[in-house]
């Protein structure tokens, strides 16, 4: 036997006769070779983790825009967090690690820059809207790899598109996903709003605070091991009460960071500079490099730029507007 296989027998083993064994994957849209040392699934895991688009969320805001402190969080480091709170749910129900590391690895690759200013920017300007997690979809399937995509299972798919809105993935390992997502950001994105100023500790609702927990990592704690008790074969979910908390918790995020005036005084500008990037390279497209220019035949021109625009880095974003839309200083002497 390989060692595939030993890794596949051992899933039919111990794993949930509702998780999905990789050797029961529903395929890739283009067929790769199979390794003899991983799985379909850990295969996807690599190829995510190596993919260019991987590398950018290192540079993406996650709440707080270009933080200069080295410890508030990033898109990456809200992709890695999201991981682990995944795999230690889907371990606890017998579901397939690798399958939810896969999804959560990928979930927001087609985040834009600026965070959700950027993806609230985009919608507004590009025909048909704009959704981040669909572009995850797009990046995964077309545009990574000089636009043959990723050739990711059909089943970390569907766990990347229905990560957000109110969709449900067809595997319990995609609803687990959508679980751990909201889990990492509500709690780290207090943490972070707690280092910035914005929020203490003891502005959250004592009664919040009561039901989850009076720490970061108690309330983490709290929200994770209220889905590991209270899923079924059927469905992931959470308790009644911690449930109508962590909503309570989020709702209290949207009033007092997200929509917080202080947290965000910077992000109207976030609008009126990626709409002067997307009008000026759809007038100019000769100035997109070369692997966007392939996707306006296929796509048209205003794809072909939200992509270009979308896979940004903010500094990159920043230094592209510069470049093309403030004056530079005389440096010929």
């Amino acid at each position: 036997m390989t060692i595939r296989q030993i890794h596949e027998r051992l899933e039919r083993d111990t794993l949930s006769p509702y998780a999905v064994l990789s050797e029961n994957s529903l395929g890739r849209s283009h067929p790769i070779d199979e390794c003899d040392i991983r799985t379909c699934f850990q295969q996807d895991i690599d190829r995510i983790c190596h993919c260019k688009a991987f590398r950018r969320l290192k540079h993406k805001t996650q709440v707080f825009l270009r933080p200069e402190g080295d410890h508030y969080r990033t898109r990456l480091t809200h992709t890695l967090e999201v991981s682990r709170i995944a795999r230690t749910i889907s371990r606890s129900l017998r579901l397939n690690e690798d399958l939810t590391e896969a999804m959560a690895m990928a979930h927001d690759l087609g985040h834009t820059p600026f965070g959700h200013a950027g993806e609230y920017a985009l919608d507004s300007i590009v025909p048909g809207g704009f959704r981040h997690n669909e572009q995850s979809v797009r990046v995964v399937e077309k545009l990574e790899n000089g636009g043959c995509g990723l050739s990711l299972c059909k089943e970390v798919i569907d766990g990347i598109l229905y990560h957000s809105g109110e969709g449900v993935a067809p595997t319990l390992e995609g609803r687990v996903l959508k679980y751990a997502d909201r889990i990492a950001y509500i709690n780290h994105d207090i943490d972070d709003a707690i280092r910035a100023g914005i929020l203490s500790e003891e502005d959250i609702p004592l009664e919040l605070r009561k039901e989850l927990g009076f720490r970061y990592s108690d309330r983490i704690d709290c929200m994770v091991r209220s889905v590991i008790k209270n899923s079924s074969e059927e469905t992931i979910s959470m308790s009644t009460e911690i449930g109508q908390a962590t909503d309570e918790l989020r709702a209290f995020m949207f009033r007092n960071v997200y929509h917080n005036n202080e947290a965000k005084r910077e992000e109207h500008k976030v609008s009126g500079m990626l709409g002067k990037l997307y009008d000026y390279y759809c007038s100019n497209p000769d100035k997109l490099p070369a692997e966007s220019l392939r996707f306006i035949e296929e796509d048209g021109i205003e794809r072909a730029v939200c992509d270009y625009i979308a896979g940004m880095t903010d500094q990159y974003a920043v230094s592209r507007f510069t470049e093309i839309f403030i004056p530079q200083g005389w440096e010929r002497y």
